[in-house]
């Protein structure tokens, strides 16, 4: 296949094979889920190529095709893709498999109407991660709304409506306000070079703007586009809808929901707001940290006192989601590539746990923790499978969670800024510095571990004393096919890390490097030369060698 063809290929293939469900029977329902299944493999199948055909040392964009789509105002068709945009494809196209492949038995009414709103979901958040011109993204951010409010409004649970309500609401709110971010960046632009734009690639020049009036009005786009992007993560205090939106969704939903719909939010700030607006990234730094923390600490407390082993769940993600938001506003490019890995690492492994909790309600339609027990001796493969992705989550070494969270902690320490909070009666204040964020996310670990270790000791051991806990069937081979990959994956990756950051690397470098040049020369992050020399000659992560230029 054609370089300039993969990623339409792989954006719209979905879309096509939702398309050919309309000429399906609706009555024919195993028929219809064995074609989703098909089409959502060949989906995964055709991204793969990118991990092996991608040049981390070629061009920034690679893929590419640019070509004009509505010329009058500037809006091209214009696709390509980095690091870090490729492992959220392969992310997404994985966990949209692993979502078809789950719902053969958790869906059984509207089958064909199912399929094709996971397929046209897949289609939009495919297009948000390829997209380099700021309407297309536009678009593919607006088009996955519309399938996700119909999964969790038709086929949720029993409060389906008014979680999908809020769902629609609060992201079309955030998506409203960074639309006007981006015609004020399209305007302004346009006034200033006479090129009315939305290419990616040539608004980012904009970063090495410092006249007043840009520094001034990117203050404002910053705003716009923080709040479009902290709902979809979501950040505190942005996150009220997240906990409705995944215990209401089917399983499906919540897998897609946790694992990319997530990681749209994240993937805003990495590639918008940082390199597009470093002055006003700096700027806001400080409460950028600051609600990164109290996000992970809020989401850790309340997952502690759920009932619920969804909602645990879907709290955990706030909580874990913080961590990515610290290691991306550390600035450094340790920091970077940890809270880049970790939306990878969130996906995999809340995606599984989301799986693993749909699971065990489809055999006995409940969540209440308090309704289980002893479930290791009635469903050994089952709690094998739970034991794994719990301590994925919790970031036990050799897996996927601890790198990701260890290389956070090493940006955050390094963060080279802070501000000084004041003590209430005295003449004091604290400063908040990247040792004090640092200190807090580990809090956070442990609040982790803790929540997590009691939700598996509460449903797995003690007395299997429940009659309707003692029939139960273990793990089916397609559930096993299922959950495996996940396992894999948070093996791999855990265990060696290193293809990753490799694709990772260079990108990051890249922001990191915008980031510098549009830094007042006062307070300007430097790598040093040695540190970056060493981190080419052994192709490893660079650690956070950061230091303050001052005239």
């Amino acid at each position: 296949m054609s370089n300039n063809w993969i990623l339409t290929t792989i954006t719209f293939l979905p879309l096509v094979g939702a398309l050919g469900l309309l000429f399906f029977n609706k009555e024919s329902k195993k028929a219809i889920a064995w074609y989703a299944t098909i089409v959502a493999f060949l989906g995964m199948l055709v991204s793969f190529p990118l991990f092996w055909r991608y040049d981390p040392h070629g061009a920034p964009f690679q893929f590419e095709m640019n070509g004009p789509w509505i010329p009058s105002i500037g809006v091209n068709y214009h696709v390509g893709v980095d690091g870090i945009s490729i492992l959220l494809i392969l992310l997404t196209t994985v966990l949209g498999f692993l979502s078809v492949l789950s719902s053969w038995t958790a869906i059984t009414e509207r089958v064909k109407e199912y399929y094709v709103m996971l397929l046209i979901l897949q289609t939009g958040m495919l297009g948000v991660f390829i997209s380099l011109d700021f309407f297309l993204f536009y678009v593919f951010w607006e088009a996955m709304l519309v399938p996700m409010y119909f999964l969790i409004g038709v086929w949720g649970g029993p409060r389906r409506l008014y979680a999908a309500i809020k769902f629609f609401l609060y992201t079309l709110l955030g998506s409203v306000l960074m639309l006007l971010g981006i015609l004020a960046l399209y305007f302004f632009h346009g006034s200033m070079t006479g090129n009315y734009t939305f290419d990616v690639v040539t608004l980012m020049e904009m970063g090495r703007d410092t006249s007043p009036a840009w520094v001034s009005l990117a203050r404002w786009i910053f705003l716009a586009f923080f709040v479009g992007f902290a709902i979809k993560v979501p950040m505190f205090p942005f996150h009220t809808w997240l906990p409705d939106a995944h215990v209401e969704a089917p399983t499906a939903g919540s897998v897609i929901l946790a694992g990319v719909l997530l990681k749209m939010g994240t993937y805003g700030f990495v590639r918008f707001s940082l390199p597009m607006l470093p002055e006003a990234t700096r700027h806001y730094l400080p409460w950028m940290l600051g609600l990164s923390v109290v996000g992970i600490l809020y989401g850790a407390m309340v997952a502690m006192v759920q009932k619920d082993w969804k909602k645990l769940v879907a709290y955990s993600s706030v909580s874990h989601l913080g961590f990515c938001m610290l290691g991306i506003f550390a600035l450094n490019e340790i920091g970077l590539n940890g809270g880049i890995l970790q939306m990878i690492n969130h996906g995999i492994s809340t995606g599984a746990l989301f799986l693993i909790v749909g699971l065990i309600y489809e055999r006995r339609h409940t969540r209440m923790i308090s309704d289980f027990g002893g479930l290791s001796k009635q469903l050994p493969v089952y709690a094998t499978f739970f034991l794994i992705m719990t301590l994925s989550s919790i970031g036990l070494p050799a897996l996927n969670g601890f790198i990701g969270e260890f290389t956070i902690l090493m940006g955050a320490w390094h963060i080279p800024t802070g501000f000084h909070l004041p003590i209430p009666f005295t003449s004091k204040a604290l400063l908040f510095s990247g040792k004090v964020w640092s200190v807090c996310a580990v809090l956070g670990i442990v609040l982790g571990a803790a929540y997590m270790l009691w939700l598996y000791q509460r449903t797995m051991f003690g007395k299997l004393d429940k009659p309707e806990n003692q029939g139960l069937k273990d793990l089916s081979f397609r559930e096993v096919m299922t959950l495996a990959p996940l396992v894999v994956l948070a093996f791999w990756i855990g265990v060696y890390p290193k293809p990753f950051m490799e694709i990772l690397q260079p990108s990051v470098q890249r922001i990191v490097q915008q980031m510098s040049e549009s830094a007042p020369q006062t307070a300007r992050l430097v790598p040093t030369a040695a540190a970056a020399g060493a981190s080419r000659r052994s192709g490893s992560v660079k650690a956070p060698v950061a230091e303050r230029v001052h005239e």
